[in-house]
């Protein structure tokens, strides 16, 4: 039945104008240089240190890996973090 779905949401992105990461319900990551990562449609804050935030996606998880790490703003579907970043990482559970 997911692949279904998957297959009907690919259809509708390809002959509509909607963006793929509101049909799709995929994460928007901005990256400025190594300092700043903006991550909007997130499922939570699994983990977070000083050198690793890790978040859940509707399909895995987003591994952040750096040092210095600060959550600036954090909103129950977005999150700013600062710091060095050093990995951005998708992990397949």
């Amino acid at each position: 039945m997911r692949k279904w779905q998957q297959n009907v949401k690919k259809w509708f992105v390809n002959h509509s104008e909607m963006p793929v990461d509101v049909v799709m319900d995929l994460p928007r990551i901005t990256i400025i240089g190594q300092l700043h990562i903006y991550i909007e449609n997130h499922k939570g804050v699994l983990s977070f240190s000083n050198e690793e935030l890790r978040l859940s996606m509707k399909q895995g998880q987003l591994l952040v890996k750096g040092s210095g790490f600060v959550l600036k703003n954090i909103l129950p579907e977005e999150i700013l973090l600062e710091g060095v970043i050093k990995n951005v990482l998708f992990i397949d559970e």
